[in-house]
């Protein structure tokens, strides 16, 4: 399995921080952020896609995220957040794709 080293840039609570990871070092992009940036109340359900509560807007992508799954986009229209550019964090994969990824946590 390769372990390219990603730059990502996290915009959450108006401070902005660069996380630097390997692909695959974490499930996904919920899980890095949980590790690096203390948040309250984000990731509740702990990666299972059905809370809501890790809501993430990519402002810049040079790959695109994995693509949005059905409990996803359900999970998106509940929370009345239906934007294309809004994702679940704990459903973007850690991998190649992401590198460069800049986001914003609302």
């Amino acid at each position: 399995m390769d372990h390219t080293e990603l730059t990502i840039r996290i915009t959450a609570e108006g401070q902005e921080s660069t996380v630097l990871t390997k692909s695959h070092e974490y499930r996904s992009l919920m899980h890095l952020i949980t590790d690096k940036l203390f948040l309250d109340g984000f990731g509740e359900c702990g990666g299972m896609g059905k809370c809501g509560t890790c809501i993430v807007e990519i402002t810049s992508c040079t790959g695109l995220p994995t693509a949005l799954e059905r409990n996803e986009c359900t999970t998106l229209e509940r929370a009345g957040k239906t934007r294309d550019n809004l994702r679940l964090s704990c459903q973007i994969l850690i991998d190649e794709s992401i590198n460069e990824l800049i986001i914003n946590i609302p």
